[in-house]
């Protein structure tokens, strides 16, 4: 019996979180405003759902129509003033996931989200399993951070 749970909860450590904290960046919808968190729940077979503090948004799997990866990358220069002239070398990269769907009027809608590095490769497997779409990458850094 003892061994049975400690199979059960690898198994369980293994397949990973299905919840992904995100920033919404922009998008069609009015009632979400703009930098504000939200967490991606890819726990449901059927529905991905986004909550933040004022909204929740529910969108079918099968309408999703689009699904795009880009990154932001710029030079670390506030930082090299205040700390030092070496972190001009270094690099910050923000990463970008755009969904494009069809909400229950058959209207397009689309959402952009930043995620974390650490989870960007996590949610954008989650997005082609349950939609069974290819994501597109806007270029070859951002398809080799994707990947």
């Amino acid at each position: 019996m003892k061994w049975i749970c400690v199979l059960v909860w690898s198994a369980a450590a293994l397949a990973g979180p299905a919840e992904y904290r995100a920033q919404f960046v922009g998008g069609t919808i009015p009632e979400v405003f703009g930098k504000s968190q939200t967490h991606m729940d890819f726990g449901g077979s059927e529905l991905l759902v986004l909550r933040g503090s004022q909204y929740e948004i529910r969108i079918s799997y099968r309408k999703i129509n689009t699904l795009e990866y880009g990154q932001n990358v710029s030079r670390r220069y506030a930082e090299a003033i205040l700390i030092s002239p070496v972190l001009l070398l270094a690099k910050s990269r923000k990463h970008f996931v755009t969904i494009g769907y069809l909400d229950d009027s058959g209207q397009q809608q689309a959402l952009v989200l930043r995620v974390s590095k650490g989870d960007i490769r996590s949610v954008l497997a989650s997005l082609e399993a349950r939609t069974g779409r290819r994501v597109e990458y806007q270029d070859s850094e951002a398809r080799k951070a994707g990947r």
